[in-house]
């Protein structure tokens, strides 16, 4: 009844219209993490890599671990890094590229890499702002010394994450500047101490749309951009984005309700008069926000339909007193096009008080997925 559709030949779209922006020389690592943000990581995968992407890029150990075990054979960079011995040996035994921070990563890859006689690639994280995983750049030097006795790594480049460029407001941009101002002199660290580096990767996706060459340096990871959304709601693309991902419910009853009812739980909406309401298969328990309840809508034969009362967990109410034709049965769009109208994830996102990142991993991860390509 409830169906959530991804639709391949979109994800293709978007990565030739971010190709088509970057020099040749500039990898791409395609971020599939946290299920290629609820579209599937193997499915997404193995179109990325038909595509000719460069690398994958994930957050942990195991969902490389998946990837392998279904034969992606393209780089994969796991950039939360890892913890365990288990996934030192992992790492070495399939060539992957942990991101590292501090010595107790880097002594457990180097004794492992040791052991089996081979030398590991590894990314070096540099928080330039983010404020999130990394090193400061006043630490790099006597880190690089560190990892330079260590005859098992082998640094390939670095790594840093824009915090602000998908604001367009004159302090993050400034601050943006300056992140990209750190990230030039922690490169030059590394030249100065002689490590060529070849895979330093700054840019996320509002990144190579906002400061473009700026930031390209020798790789960049495009993330939400690949599946056809918005790095934040009011962002600008230069090029037509191709929402990915679709989801439809169906009506399963429809009443009509007298004046001054109460609509669902806690009372939240009353009948403006004499209403038609149709009560359709999907709640917060398939991913969509219960705050965007009396606040959005869904698509029905191509007419918008407010969501009324509070959204149920597999239930939810809209007023269809406006709309003719309706009946029972009929197909409901909650995310995507239908007649000309559409709801995207960053719609639902502005609804919700969230980001489109959040709605695309909560509909994708929770319901039954079809391909199309």
């Amino acid at each position: 009844m409830n169906r959530v559709k991804i639709h391949l030949s979109a994800i293709s779209h978007n990565l030739r219209q971010i190709r088509a922006l970057l020099p040749d020389s500039v990898k791409i690592m395609g971020i599939v993490k946290s299920d290629a943000y609820g579209h599937g990581l193997i499915q997404v995968s193995k179109l990325l890599c038909n595509e000719g992407i460069d690398m994958l890029g994930v957050a942990y150990p195991f969902e490389a671990s998946n990837l392998v075990e279904y034969g992606i054979k393209k780089k994969i960079v796991i950039l939360c890094g890892f913890y365990k011995s288990e996934e030192a040996e992992m790492i070495i035994e399939y060539n992957m590229i942990p991101v590292i921070w501090n010595k107790d990563m880097a002594n457990l890859l180097n004794t492992k890499a040791k052991d089996k006689n081979k030398q590991v690639d590894v990314l070096i994280k540099i928080d330039t702002g983010m404020g999130r995983l990394g090193i400061e750049e006043t630490e790099l030097s006597k880190f690089l010394e560190q990892l330079l006795s260590m005859k098992g790594i082998r640094v390939k480049g670095l790594m840093s994450h824009l915090s602000s460029a998908d604001l367009k407001d004159r302090e993050s941009e400034r601050f943006t500047r300056e992140q990209i101002k750190r990230f030039n002199n922690a490169i030059s660290i590394c030249y100065k101490m002689g490590i060529q580096t070849s895979m330093n990767s700054l840019a996320n996706s509002a990144g190579i749309i906002g400061y473009r060459r700026d930031c390209f340096y020798d790789m960049v990871r495009p993330g939400i951009i690949l599946y056809g959304a918005l790095p934040s709601p009011e962002f600008n693309v230069p090029f037509a984005l191709k929402p990915a991902m679709e989801f439809n419910g169906r009506i399963i009853q429809i009443r009509e309700i007298p004046p001054c009812s109460p609509i669902s739980y806690g009372r939240s909406y009353y009948t403006k008069g004499k209403r038609r309401i149709a009560v359709i298969s999907v709640g917060y328990g398939n991913g969509i926000p219960r705050n965007i309840s009396n606040k959005g809508y869904v698509l029905i034969r191509g007419k918008k339909a407010p969501i009324v009362g509070n959204i149920c967990m597999d239930l939810m109410i809209c007023d269809v007193t406006e709309l003719e034709g309706v009946k029972e049965g009929d197909k409901v769009v909650l995310l995507g096009i239908n007649q000309g109208e559409k709801i995207t994830a960053d719609d639902i996102a502005k609804w919700a008080g969230t980001i489109s990142y959040e709605i695309l991993c909560s509909i994708g991860k929770i319901n039954k997925r079809e391909y199309e390509r």
